[in-house]
């Protein structure tokens, strides 16, 4: 596990996306596996320039998102399918047959839960999975309790993932949908690259968690401990319950110049 402790967003951005536009320069026809909320905003906002600025393109790339709000239609405004849209996607350039959600509003959540593994499997796995982390050590709405080997498949949100989420609902705890169809732990564990994101102090607590405690159900991103290549992308804030954030700092300063993101 790579710890990259940044001087702000913007470094997060700028790092997130390279790594973005180096894998999609070497692979074009790339699988992307996307996440919603403010944690990767700076990603994609990188990403959006370096596509401006002919760069790179993705025109060619598959993208998957790692949940959705059960009762939500598709084309509601806050659904996280509009909502890559509308952040990253669309301005992309990606075709829209190639991003996919999980159709938490069908009839049938657990076949479409199932289809959607499936259609991961399909497309050849993930390449590069980007997550963010919450205060209680979710990624994905995987919330503490989750099995570690999970696959896709609907959960009860916790009332704190509900109330840090009120946000995109105009501060109505009350809106924010009570389940979700997420991919599961042992779906993320799959992918080739895992980008971890976490800002602000109220992270800390969980980082520090993922980073340097021990692999709990509790902690649910902890399981990524277990994966080969895991680059976590932090502020001062979220990095300050670090035990070894000295040596996190000198091993970025060092790493040697051949070794890829």
């Amino acid at each position: 596990m790579e710890v990259v402790i940044c001087s702000d967003a913007d470094e997060i951005g700028r790092l997130g996306g390279q790594a973005i536009a180096d894998l999609v320069s070497a692979r074009p026809g790339a699988v992307l596996g996307l996440a919603t909320g403010s944690s990767p905003r700076p990603v994609y906002a990188d990403v959006l320039r370096r596509v401006d600025a002919d760069e790179v393109s993705l025109k060619g790339v598959s993208t998957f998102s790692l949940d959705e709000y059960v009762g939500l239609p598709e084309d509601h405004p806050v659904s996280y399918r509009a909502e890559i849209r509308r952040v990253f996607t669309d301005a992309a350039g990606i075709p829209a047959d190639r991003v996919h959600t999980p159709r938490a509003s069908a009839d049938d959540v657990e076949a479409a839960a199932q289809a959607y593994e499936d259609a991961i499997r399909d497309a050849g796995g993930i390449d590069l999975q980007l997550v963010g982390l919450g205060t209680e050590g979710h990624i994905a709405f995987n919330e503490p309790g989750s099995s570690l080997a999970s696959r896709t498949r609907i959960k009860t949100l916790t009332e704190q993932t509900r109330s840090d989420n009120a946000r995109f609902f105009d501060g109505d705890v009350s809106a924010v949908p009570h389940h979700c169809l997420t991919v599961g732990l042992a779906t993320i564990l799959d992918t080739r690259h895992v980008i971890v994101i976490a800002t602000g102090e109220s992270k800390a607590k969980a980082v520090a968690q993922l980073v340097e405690g021990a692999v709990s159900a509790r902690w649910p991103a902890t399981v990524l401990q277990a994966h080969p290549h895991v680059t976590v992308l932090l502020d001062e804030a979220a990095a300050s319950g670090l035990e070894l954030a000295d040596y996190y700092r000198y091993a970025w300063e060092h790493k040697p110049g051949w070794q890829g993101p």
